[in-house]
């Protein structure tokens, strides 16, 4: 660190992994704990106190004389804040909605597509006008509004309320754990063109400014496919899971579609395409967890849900980053990534009633020690241990 300039030498792009990996532990460390607590205090309180350490970690780290101090205060605190917030405010639009749950959802997760698209060059412009200290204080006071949106959070009680298991019982629920294993080996290649495409992009001999403009147009295309996916979802013509399976297997094509994009106007379809459909798996992927264990058992199954799903993210990039050392090129990366969404769409075929067109959720019944089974028009059947339970 060259304290007179207030800038660190250490490499940019080694110290981005290391915060992303600080960044990561305690955010995903705490995230199955937030069941129980946010059953307990409620959401408004959590995120509130969420925001409280997301600001102060920021603020913090615009203090920072070394990089043990920045990832103490963004990796710690900052992180920590973040699991506090995410978990208990997706579960909360869950539990607000159940007619138009996919839809909520959906526009609730257009803020990541927004600020993906819009935070980036405003960060620059905040550094590049009041350096990044400068930057990082102002960014903290953004964060400190958290407070405020968990201010607004409407507590919520249900009657299914009294019956959650708990994070313990979820761990035995074999076909939400045989989703979550879906789900994380579908995040093992999702985040892979977040990490790679512009480097891609810059191999074939692109500038920086065409390079980042496919990640503009993706990310826009991240926001129409949320949109358009909770819209499709609600509509009720085809099952939640029948739907996150067609987006995950598109995703997945277009991931091993993009080596073969020479062009830059063939990339920047492919681009487009990956951006939608990958944004159009986010919403299902929270709506249909009420469908598996029940909405009373929400906080609990999202927050173990994220904890193991992230596992599967934070291997992900350096396992992409091997493939392209060890090959020479980013061919090998794009089509693992690809390859880990068409695995985790070949789980998500084994959960229970697959082929059935009715809409239908799975939730323990722990006074009976059996699934419950919710049918359309129908009073819940309790399915005994060993049938149709595959």
């Amino acid at each position: 660190m060259k304290p007179a300039s207030g800038r660190f030498t250490t490499k940019s792009f080694f110290t981005q992994r290391i915060v992303n990996l600080w960044n990561l532990l305690p955010e995903e460390a705490v995230k199955a704990r937030l069941g129980n607590l946010t059953a307990r205090y409620g959401a408004r309180p959590v995120v509130m106190t969420g925001g409280v350490f997301s600001g102060l970690g920021l603020l913090l780290a615009s203090f920072a004389t070394s990089l043990a101090h920045l990832y103490l205060c963004i990796g710690l605190f900052s992180g920590f804040g973040w699991a506090l917030v995410f978990t208990p405010s997706v579960a909360s639009v869950a539990r607000y909605f159940k007619k138009r749950r996919t839809l909520a959802t959906g526009l609730a997760f257009t803020g990541v597509g927004l600020s993906s698209f819009a935070f980036s060059p405003l960060f620059q412009f905040l550094v590049d006008t009041y350096a990044w200290r400068g930057a990082l204080m102002l960014v903290a006071a953004m964060s400190f509004n958290l407070v405020v949106c968990g201010a607004l959070i409407r507590p919520l009680a249900l009657k299914e309320d009294l019956a959650g298991p708990g994070c313990l019982h979820l761990l035995s629920h074999w076909p939400f754990m045989r989703y979550v294993f879906a789900i994380t080996l579908i995040n093992t290649g999702y985040f892979i063109p977040y990490v790679h495409l512009v480097a891609r992009t810059r191999e074939l001999g692109f500038d920086e400014y065409q390079a980042a403009f496919l990640m503009s147009v993706a990310a826009v295309a991240d926001l129409c496919g949320r949109l358009f996916s909770g819209w499709l979802a609600d509509c009720g013509a085809f099952r939640l899971l029948h739907i996150l399976v067609a987006w995950t297997s598109l995703t997945g094509i277009s991931l091993v579609l993009i080596p073969l994009g020479q062009g830059y106007p063939l990339l920047a379809t492919i681009a487009t395409c990956y951006g939608f459909f990958s944004g159009a798996l986010t919403p299902v992927v929270f709506s249909i967890v009420p469908e598996i264990v029940g909405i009373g058992n929400i906080f609990g199954s999202l927050g173990l849900l994220q904890m193991i799903e992230s596992i599967g993210g934070l291997l992900g990039a350096p396992l992409s980053g091997w493939l392209r050392d060890t090959t020479g090129d980013y061919t090998a990366s794009f089509v693992a990534a690809g390859a880990f969404l068409l695995a985790g769409t070949l789980v998500l075929l084994t959960l229970p009633n697959f082929s059935s067109w009715r809409c239908l959720s799975w939730a323990p019944l722990p006074s009976q020690g059996c699934p419950l089974l919710l049918l359309v028009g129908r009073g819940p059947v309790c399915v005994p241990p060993g049938q149709d339970e595959s």
